[in-house]
């Protein structure tokens, strides 16, 4: 492991990487309604430019994960830095919707390389039990997204229109794209050995797949993750159609409900000095799936006005910024050599499923909220029943590790 000459430049550089796509994708949401009339589409159809971002950014991890692991973390997310910067510009210049949709999952091809390998690098630059620190630390960056980034979009599509977004994210990333090259230090050897043919990396990813500490926490995670994709995705269609908010109103509304995500993981950080991540997940991902059960019986009955719908979406996003944390640290602390591959696999989990989910909201009425809120509960309650199914054989495969860690000790000292 490398030490780095500063953890909190460290986190800084990591933190500007973890916000490349949640920028990509929060910061033209308020404009959903002036997409939708220039483009002549209901904005249930432009909430596909948003699935096919998250799609794109499922599919492109299964592929930097092997390139990470095989030539190092820098050159490889150059390039998708790289290819994020030259789409964005793209995007600006969409002529029609089907463009945008398009260009937008090659955008994300670009930006997850950002995602995944940020989380590879906390493995590489930290301890495997400050992993669940470091991540909630980066939710700390994470959370300038929801909270500055449809303000500051909303405020470009007043005064200059929708496409200055996609300008301005590719200028933000060129920065980016300057300090990891000159300032941000190579935290993994390139390792020769991973191969890239089609046939070993799927025999790595089966392997990592097979580890049931992996498999409970990345499936059970992804689930209680899936909520949030199904909000952001959602979030226009039921405060801007639904309920009738100005998209100002709603940029204010969702950077509100982003405190819950970002004070959840911060409350975690916490929780850690007195619990063990997989005490915390447990509880949490309990009280989440409760959350979603009250949320839609509640919708179902037609109970709920927008402050009701408020305060469940804030309990329920404060136990997300909880779990994932938490999940993804008990998934990724089995591996080290491919650590790189089993972050790409845990991001392709999270976010395939997030898009697979968000993608059905597409298909909703404009002014329907109950299947956006029906899939809360279904998700998290489909998570809550993976970590039942799988903690055992979890915890059991947690032991094992630790007792040949102890053997190939002698006083502390690894063994020659």
């Amino acid at each position: 492991m490398t030490t780095p000459r500063s953890s909190t430049f460290i986190i800084c550089l990591l933190g500007a990487l973890s916000v490349i796509s949640p920028f990509a994708i929060d910061m033209y949401l308020p404009a959903f309604q002036q997409l939708g009339k220039e483009f002549s589409v209901p904005p249930t159809t432009v909430s596909l430019t948003v699935s096919s971002y998250f799609i794109g950014m499922a599919l492109g991890q299964v592929f930097y994960g092997p390139l990470l692991d095989r030539f190092g973390r820098k050159r490889p997310l150059l390039v998708g830095l790289g290819l994020f910067i030259i789409t964005s510009l793209v995007c600006a210049l969409a002529g029609n919707v089907n463009q945008l949709i398009a260009v937008r999952f090659l955008q994300a091809l670009g930006g997850c390389a950002a995602g995944v390998a940020s989380l590879a690098m906390v493995h590489d630059f930290f301890p495997v039990q400050e992993g669940a620190k470091i991540l909630s630390r980066l939710i700390l960056f994470i959370a300038i997204s929801p909270l500055l980034a449809p303000t500051l979009g909303g405020v470009m599509m007043l005064w200059v229109g929708w496409r200055s977004v996609f300008i301005v994210l590719a200028i933000v990333v060129a920065v980016i794209f300057v300090l990891i090259r000159y300032l941000l230090p190579e935290g993994h050897t390139p390792d020769p050995t991973i191969s890239l043919k089609p046939l070993p990396i799927l025999v790595e990813y089966l392997a990592i797949l097979r580890h049931p500490r992996f498999a409970t926490y990345a499936f059970a995670g992804a689930f209680s993750f899936a909520g949030l994709f199904t909000y952001v995705a959602g979030s226009p269609v039921i405060f801007m159609e639904g309920f009738h908010l100005s998209p100002q109103v709603y940029s204010g509304i969702f950077a509100m409900l982003a405190v819950g995500f970002v004070g959840g993981s911060q409350v975690n950080v916490v929780l850690l000095k007195k619990f063990t991540s997989g005490q915390i997940f447990s509880r949490l991902l309990t009280v989440q799936v409760i959350t979603g059960l009250v949320f839609v019986a509640g919708a179902w009955a037609h109970l709920y006005g927008l402050a009701a719908t408020l305060v469940l979406f804030f309990i329920f996003l404060t136990c997300t910024g909880l779990t994932y944390p938490n999940a993804a640290a008990l998934a990724l602390a089995p591996f080290s050599k491919n650590a790189g591959s089993a972050s790409a696999l845990l991001g392709f989990l999270q976010l395939g499923i997030g898009a697979l989910i968000s993608t059905g909201i597409s298909m909703a009425s404009a002014k329907d909220s109950f299947p956006m809120i029906a899939l809360l509960a279904i998700t998290s309650s489909l998570g809550l029943i993976i970590f039942a199914l799988g903690r055992k054989k979890a915890d059991a495969a947690v032991s094992e590790e630790e007792v040949v860690l102890e053997e190939d000790c002698v006083d502390g000292v690894p063994a020659e």
